[in-house]
């Protein structure tokens, strides 16, 4: 049987971060270092998007800088972390279903041993990064419904739908 792995470790750090900052409390730079150089936060790095530049961004959210650079990437990283300060209650809307999801199911029809590791992390433009046995999900895509918080999306797919076919990609 396939194992899937869900793993948040990531997003669990964002989340101390968000909190933190949002109660206008200095996230100290080390804290934020050790964020951006999680191995889960590798995918959505580029040659123009580094760990340093997401350090720069999140570093720039806490000491409440304005954030100096002409790289959109950085800026829609900065945009999408600012937005989920400004609404902890959805925050937690779209975290929920996270640390509750059950993918033991979709585990049962991969059929032969495999392992998959299905990651969420604080993203920027791109939905889902897939790799071999890896697939890495901006979190800032998951989308609660406000009416019915059973009902979980990312791109108008059900979550687990979505995950699903994504995991039939790193296959």
């Amino acid at each position: 049987m396939s194992r899937i792995n869900v793993k948040l470790d990531a997003l669990e750090a964002m989340l101390y971060f968000w909190k933190a900052t949002s109660e206008k409390e200095k996230v100290g730079e080390a804290y934020i270092a050790d964020i951006t150089q999680f191995d889960e936060m590798k995918p959505i790095y580029t040659e123009n998007f580094t760990p340093e530049v997401a350090q720069k961004v999140l570093s720039a959210i806490s000491n409440r800088e304005i954030l100096n650079t002409t790289s959109k990437t950085a800026r829609k990283f900065w945009n999408n972390n600012m937005w989920m300060m400004e609404d902890l209650e959805y925050t937690d809307m779209m975290v929920a279903p996270l640390k509750t999801l059950n993918l033991d199911d979709m585990a049962q029809d991969l059929g032969e041993a495999q392992a998959v590791d299905v990651v969420f992390v604080p993203g920027h433009h791109d939905v889902a990064y897939v790799s071999p046995g890896k697939v890495t999900i901006n979190f800032f895509r998951v989308k609660p419904d406000l009416m019915d918080p059973d009902v979980v999306t990312i791109e108008d797919i059900p979550l687990k739908k979505y995950i699903t076919e994504k995991i039939r990609e790193a296959l």
